[in-house]
């Protein structure tokens, strides 16, 4: 049950008049040069990714370094996405991922430097992986809600497809990228080609055409302000919140325990370099496959059937994988898992985009970025030490049952069917609980 309709205030015109006017009408350029810009950027981070996990590994061979360099890959983001969230909504969202990926290529470039002049040491590297974290942090929510202002409404599913896709390809590419040059010319190289490419990708953006919000103008509130603004706006905003409770759910008892499949691998089916390289590419060729299907055949389907069954899927899945008989059952079980990835992560990311307003998208979708940054690690957390009492495969069966209980309970509550109903309609909620005759505690 909705409210009854009121007329429309100062804060809705500006806020109708945001939607209307982002979307310019040559938004095909637009997005051509965005997705060209970021898929060249994203290439050079990930290959780098891939080259320091590895140089630490070699270099160190210690589980200690291992863990504090996830650490600060990951946690930095994950803390200030909060007001990386907050200044996407107070800035031209283009200038601060230009300034973002900028930044993030000086820190690079000075540990590139560094290390040709001998400086190898750990904390080091583990300070440049943390500083370009932390331009993570800023540069991702900022992304995520260019999207919407750049593409029209009707084609939100197909792009966060076509992204989904460029990033599983990237995936699929950027490992072998890395092994060949790292492997060849060492580590020093690889971040000389990921600060070209974030020139690259910043050069192309200089050219895609992002209004600033009309809504920045009017603002009187503080950062302070915008911040808890922003955390009691997703309280009440029951789709948002029953989407990142979902969101959580997926990455803390699903995606968690895939990072320790290349553990079963090695335990049950043998420890030879081509079985977890084969792995790996079973899961991006999936993913590659399911952002094309997303970006076509299932490009006009509804978010939240396409995100039930993904989520439902995973948990199946991931039981499977604890039941796999041989490596190539094994195999076939993970490409289905890389399959439902953008099912998941496209409608979910649409949806967001779709029923939060234009302002609020910042802080939204930093919140996003925080439990991507938080719930895979802290999930490790507790996967990575129980992999050494308990068999691989009994925890991913355990996983699994537990994703179809936790799912099912998340459905029947009261703010499930709710959120569900109201994401269905696909239709901006207002901002009161109560009104919906729904309890805000209930989920």
């Amino acid at each position: 049950m909705h409210s009854e309709p009121t007329s429309p205030s100062a804060e809705d015109l500006v806020a109708a008049e945001d939607a209307a006017s982002t979307v310019p009408s040559h938004w095909k350029r637009n997005v051509a040069l965005f997705l060209s810009g970021q898929t060249i950027s994203l290439f050079g981070s990930m290959i780098v990714q891939y080259a320091v996990m590895w140089y630490v590994t070699f270099e160190t061979q210690s589980g200690l370094a291992l863990a504090l360099y996830a650490i600060v890959a990951f946690l930095p983001q994950g803390i200030v996405s909060i007001f990386g969230g907050v200044v996407a909504d107070r800035m031209n969202r283009r200038v601060l991922v230009i300034i973002a990926d900028s930044s993030i290529a000086i820190v690079t470039l000075v540990l590139a430097i560094a290390m040709l002049n001998g400086i190898t040491d750990l904390w080091v590297i583990l300070l440049a992986v943390g500083a370009r974290s932390l331009g993570a942090g800023f540069q991702t929510p900022a992304v995520q809600a260019m999207i919407p202002q750049i593409v029209p409404a009707d084609q939100l599913l197909r792009v966060n497809g076509m992204f989904g896709t460029i990033q599983s390809a990237m995936a699929l590419l950027a490992p072998a990228a890395a092994g060949a040059v790292f492997g060849v010319f060492g580590i020093v190289p690889v971040f000389f080609i990921d600060v070209v490419t974030a020139v690259i990708g910043v050069g192309l953006l200089f050219f895609v055409s992002v209004p600033t919000l009309a809504s920045i103008a009017t603002k009187t509130t503080s950062y302070r302000e915008d911040l808890v603004e922003g955390m009691r706006y997703i309280w009440h905003h029951k789709v948002v919140r029953w989407l990142l409770g979902v969101f959580a759910i997926i990455f803390l008892l699903t995606v968690a325990p895939s990072f320790i499949t290349p553990l079963m691998v090695a335990r049950t089916f043998g420890t030879e370099v081509w079985m977890v390289t084969v792995l790996e590419i079973a899961f991006s060729v999936g993913m590659m496959l399911g952002g094309v299907l997303v970006a076509t055949v299932l490009a006009k389907r509804g978010r939240i059937p396409l995100i039930l069954f993904a989520t439902f899927g995973f948990a199946v899945l991931t039981i499977a994988l604890g039941l796999s008989p041989n490596l190539w059952v094994f195999y076939g079980f993970m490409f289905g898992f890389g399959l439902l990835v953008p099912l998941f992560s496209a409608p979910f990311m649409t949806l967001v985009q779709e029923t939060v307003e234009p302002e609020m998208h910042g802080r939204v979708f930093s919140y996003v970025g925080i439990v991507m940054a938080m719930a895979t690690p802290i999930g490790m957390a507790a996967f990575g030490p129980l992999a050494d009492v308990i068999s691989v495969q009994v925890l991913l069966i355990i996983a699994g049952i537990v994703t179809i209980l936790v799912m099912t309970v998340a459905i029947l509550l009261p703010s499930g069917r709710a959120a569900i109903v109201a994401a269905k309609e696909q239709k901006p909620l207002d901002q009161t609980d109560k009104a919906a005759g729904v309890d805000a505690t209930a989920l």
